[in-house]
């Protein structure tokens, strides 16, 4: 949905098929951009992000940015990092694999609820990240997805520090 917001903005169509993902061209700050979505499986997500990396010989310190949901932060918050262990994600796992670095680009979009302690402290998982979302969450989701094409133009303008400092501020959460 991130992908396709920045397209939308960028008057692209994410459709060509490369690499094992579906992917278009555009001009971002200046900057070619190539927008991808992996066609594998989340948890093989990998395979596709190398191979992109590998076909524009991409330096994924520097170039890649992979733009991901995260249960572990509530939904309507980003986070971006440099690098980092894939802490239970199963595609930047496989991402981590496929590069054998932690060392990419990562913009997160918390989809996970804001749970009472008493709640046990039990996540949703998988059965959450497939299921229909609420209208309500829809509302929020679509302002984070602005917020996240505007996070990946700063990031592209800017680098990624400057980005972080105005993004993963805490009144945020």
């Amino acid at each position: 949905m991130a992908i396709d917001r920045i397209a939308q903005q960028e008057g692209v169509v994410v459709q060509n098929r490369r690499c094992r993902a579906a992917t278009a061209t555009c001009r971002i700050a200046g900057r070619e951009v190539i927008l991808a979505k992996p066609e594998t499986f989340m948890n093989l997500s990998g395979l596709a992000v190398a191979a992109l990396v590998s076909e524009f010989e991409a330096d994924p310190a520097k170039d890649l940015l992979v733009i991901y949901d995260e249960l572990d932060l509530t939904l309507g918050t980003i986070k971006i990092r440099e690098r980092g262990s894939p802490a239970g994600h199963n595609g930047a796992r496989s991402i981590t694999g496929a590069l054998g670095s932690q060392e990419w680009l990562r913009l997160r979009i918390g989809v996970g609820l804001n749970l009472p302690p008493e709640a046990g402290g039990r996540r949703p998982g998988r059965d959450y990240l497939l299921s229909p979302m609420r209208k309500a969450d829809l509302t929020v989701l679509d302002e984070v997805l602005d917020r996240v094409a505007t996070a990946t133009r700063r990031i592209i303008e800017q680098g990624p520090g400057p980005a972080m400092n105005e993004f993963n501020r805490k009144d945020r959460e």
